[in-house]
């Protein structure tokens, strides 16, 4: 669970309060969120298929530039091009759905479905493949963003006082 501290934190970042329920998995160098585990049942019953949720701004703006340069569709054709990553790549998604499927509680009426962020096969999301690796996963997209993305190297908290620190930098 979300300490209220981290509740606030998040909050800022996302724009919205997180789900109940969700945990800090990943923080950066200035020890802030920046992915989160959501239980994959939300209270009102509805399955939730995205297990790692990234919280960070910069992150979700730099992906988000790759993603509108067409990082979805390299990704796709180095696994239709590559029988090695793509391997990976469906070891990652089994390995995803098995630890999600660990959380869901006994009787629900309803279960997630797809591997990371719900896909069914290939890549959907570069947020939620590079969320995977820094929560841990062994997710070969996830790797490559990460080389993109990283370093995390703001200099200012992204986020003082429960809202967005208007002296923070979303650096490119």
């Amino acid at each position: 669970m979300l300490s209220s501290a981290d509740r606030e934190v998040v909050a800022a970042q996302i724009g919205r309060d997180p789900h109940p329920g969700a945990e800090v998995v990943s923080r950066c160098h200035l020890d802030l969120p920046v992915v989160m585990r959501v239980p994959p049942i939300l209270p009102d019953g509805s399955p939730f298929p995205t297990l790692y949720w990234l919280s960070c701004p910069l992150t979700r703006t730099r992906i988000g530039r790759l993603e509108s340069g067409g990082g979805v569709r390299r990704m796709e054709g180095k696994a239709s091009a590559d029988p090695r990553f793509a391997d990976a790549l469906a070891r990652a998604g089994e390995d995803y759905r098995r630890e999600r499927d660990a959380l869901v509680p006994e009787g629900a009426a309803r279960a997630p479905t797809g591997g990371v962020g719900g896909a069914e096969g290939g890549v959907k999301c570069l947020h939620a493949h590079y969320a995977h690796t820094r929560a841990g996963g062994d997710n070969p997209v996830g790797r490559l963003v990460a080389e993109w993305v990283e370093p995390l190297d703001c200099a200012e908290p992204c986020v003082t006082q429960g809202a967005i620190n208007p002296d923070w930098v979303n650096r490119p």
